[in-house]
């Protein structure tokens, strides 16, 4: 009797051990914000999807920000920021992701959005005052009043 409560005491004890290390890799994937998304800074984090007509961010410039999706769907922002560039401005609100690419930042997700071209054949085009831009998102000056927005294309 004393040799079956040995033998599973220790298949119980195993059992709880390898429960409790799964508990804590679910735990700690759950709380390190790794949701598979990119940063605009090339880490992973997700993108915050904001509702149409929604006024963001804090600062003393502000400009409109247009989103439209492959269907057509527009959602329009207000931002106020103290941020140098539009890229900037975005990131820091969490409306923008993408990776770092030889040419600047390559932004693959807007206002939770993916448009990737490498899997889907589209992405997303930067526009300014609805003029296709001639720089990078990230390397675009913000202007106070302008109106920027990215399609997909």
């Amino acid at each position: 009797m004393q040799k079956i409560w040995k033998s599973n005491r220790k298949l119980s004890s195993c059992i709880l051990c390898i429960v409790l290390t799964a508990a804590i890799a679910l735990f700690t994937t759950g709380c390190n914000g790794n949701t598979g998304g990119n940063a605009s800074s090339g880490g992973n984090t997700e993108t915050a999807v904001q509702a149409d007509g929604a006024v963001l961010g804090e600062g003393n410039v502000a400009f409109t920000f247009t989103v439209v999706d492959k269907e057509g769907n527009e959602t329009q922002f207000e931002i106020h920021t103290d941020q140098e560039t539009v890229g900037d401005a975005l990131a820091e609100l969490g409306l923008i992701a993408g990776e770092e690419g030889q040419y600047g930042l390559y932004v693959q997700t807007v206002n939770g959005i993916t448009a990737d071209y490498d899997k889907d054949g589209v992405y997303w085009a930067f526009y300014i005052n609805g003029e296709y831009a001639q720089t990078g998102v990230d390397l675009t000056p913000i202007t106070d009043g302008e109106h920027y927005s990215f399609k997909v294309e």
